[in-house]
């Protein structure tokens, strides 16, 4: 069984709206419908858990799930206060006894341009015997490591820009994996909890299991400011735009 957790819990806060950006337009189809799409047309997929904050929960099942057919969202489950919070969420609905074959792929519904290339590859890597990856891409841009100092902001470090990968979703693991990492960290303290970005640092972290990274598009961009809906228009009017 392959489990597709889609976390579409996000607030409109950054993006400056009071619409929740999955639900917000883009190119006549809603943020999160684009994402689905593709988990559900997937040969690969068996079921997808959608996760999303409680109060929304009737209006994706009518007009979401039951509106546009989308038959293998079997679940959709309340999120929490964190987006580790609703991954936790979303895994707790998952039967670890369900078959031999338990992998399970966690996306942003923020993440409108997923493509099937993307899902096979992440499920593919599992099968050969890997515990985790994830999609990414290699940073463009110089970085710096920076403090502050004096109100200013100083940059202090320079790391060599080969060596570092901006980290996208969907990421992908064995079930026994994500779910046991995920139960060592029910046990640090919340500040603790607050400083985790995404899945991948918590099987490092709480399982001692490294990703491997995998191509993923410089399209699979998170929308999380107005100016990301932007490109995200361009992108989504584009007929190629999946495989720049």
């Amino acid at each position: 069984m392959i489990h597709a957790i889609l976390l579409a819990g996000g607030s409109g806060n950054r993006m400056q709206t009071e619409t929740p950006k999955q639900l917000m337009e883009l190119n006549g189809k809603k943020v999160v419908c684009w994402s689905l799409e593709v988990f559900e047309k997937s040969r690969l997929i068996d079921d997808i858990i959608l996760v999303t904050r409680k109060e929304d929960i009737p209006f994706f099942r009518s007009e979401i799930v039951d509106r546009y057919g989308y038959r293998k969202v079997r679940r959709i489950c309340p999120g929490g206060e964190r987006r580790v919070d609703s991954v936790e969420n979303g895994l707790n609905t998952i039967n670890e006894d369900e078959d031999e074959e338990r992998i399970v792929l966690i996306h942003d519904s923020a993440r409108p341009f997923v493509t099937e290339r993307m899902i096979e590859d992440s499920v593919n890597c599992i099968r050969d015997g890997f515990k985790a990856c994830t999609v990414g891409v290699p940073v463009k841009d110089t970085i710096k490591k920076v403090t502050e100092s004096g109100g200013h902001v100083i940059g202090t470090d320079t790391p060599e820009r080969s060596k570092l990968y901006i980290i996208q979703t969907p990421q992908t693991f064995s079930l026994n994996t994500i779910k046991k990492a995920y139960k060592r960290l029910e046990a640090v303290d919340e500040q603790t909890r607050s400083k985790v970005t995404d899945d991948t640092m918590v099987v490092e972290q709480y399982a001692g299991v490294t990703s491997v990274i995998i191509p993923g598009a410089y399209t699979n961009i998170k929308l999380t400011t107005p100016e990301d809906m932007v490109v995200a228009g361009a992108f989504a009017a584009s007929d190629n735009h999946l495989v720049f």
